[in-house]
């Protein structure tokens, strides 16, 4: 599953894409609140429940309404939630009475439509990410380096899938041996250094660090091809590799600047522009 936050007028809904249906799955929740406009995510959470008991009484079956999957919360732990593909959400948005209907299924139908239109052209994958990074203020140096820190780690999860390592715990654990290796603290370290809940880490790096971590990813999925790692340990032994080949260049760097690599500073600490300029 590719879970990804995408917008409905400012109002956040938290996503899902399955590769094998090819189909959208939504936060129920999220959706619930854009269309009755409640104050608060638990009160949509309060409605929601009202929603789902009366559709069971009327004689809809649970898995015909919704299902479940893990998505990130407000704690910035993935939780379990309730989610319903594209026919699903139209059915709940016909229980719904809301001035939003009609925009919400037209959001719908195009963000339906545009994951379509990337599957046979990945160009516009590029292309929207771009557009993306450009309205929220990144300058196009940081854009080009992220956007390349992107394929190399779909490079490194493409052969940690080949291996046989599932997504979740086994790439979060090899993840954080990396960031712990080169930077000396792990993802959650690495957040908190720089103020971060649920942002993303990477987004939130400067061109340094993201050259240096991209170096770190990229050192790892070169090793583990020539040594074909069989075990977990065998895993974690290989992105220790890979980090210190990072760590090694990271020292050299600082040694020669005397500037620190991994900074304390984030998106909005500074504004885009300046910080993503280093």
């Amino acid at each position: 599953m590719d879970n990804k936050i995408q917008l409905f007028e400012d109002k956040k809904i938290r996503t899902a894409w399955n590769e094998d249906t090819e189909e959208w799955y939504f936060s129920v929740v999220d959706v619930v609140e854009v269309l009755t406009e409640q104050p608060t995510h638990d009160g949509a959470r309060k409605y929601w429940s009202v929603l789902k008991t009366r559709l069971k009484q009327e004689g809809v079956q649970p898995t015909t309404i919704c299902s479940q999957l893990n998505l990130i919360a407000a704690d910035s732990k993935m939780r379990m939630t309730d989610v319903a593909d594209t026919e699903q959400i139209f059915r709940i948005i016909q229980s719904i009475p809301s001035p939003k209907a009609e925009p919400f299924k037209q959001w719908l139908a195009s963000v339906a439509k545009e994951r379509l239109d990337q599957l046979q052209d990945p160009e516009l994958s590029i292309e929207q990410a771009m557009t993306d990074y450009r309205r929220l203020g990144y300058s196009e140096n940081w854009i080009n380096q992220r956007l390349k820190s992107i394929e190399i780690r779909k490079d490194l999860t493409d052969e940690w899938k080949r291996h046989g390592l599932q997504e979740g715990v086994q790439f979060a654990s090899l993840t954080d041996i990396i960031y712990k290796t080169w930077s000396g603290k792990s993802a959650k370290e690495y957040k908190q250094l720089k103020g971060l809940k649920k942002e993303n880490l990477r987004d939130n790096m400067t061109n340094k660090e993201l050259v240096i971590n991209m170096l770190a990813e990229l050192s790892t999925k070169e090793i583990s091809e020539v040594s074909n790692p069989e075990t977990m340990q065998e895993h974690e032994n290989i992105a220790k590799r890979g980090g210190n080949i990072a760590l090694e260049a990271r020292l050299k760097l600082e040694k020669e600047t005397g500037k620190k690599v991994v900074s304390k500073l984030n998106a909005k600490q500074l504004g885009k522009q300046k910080l993503f300029l280093n």
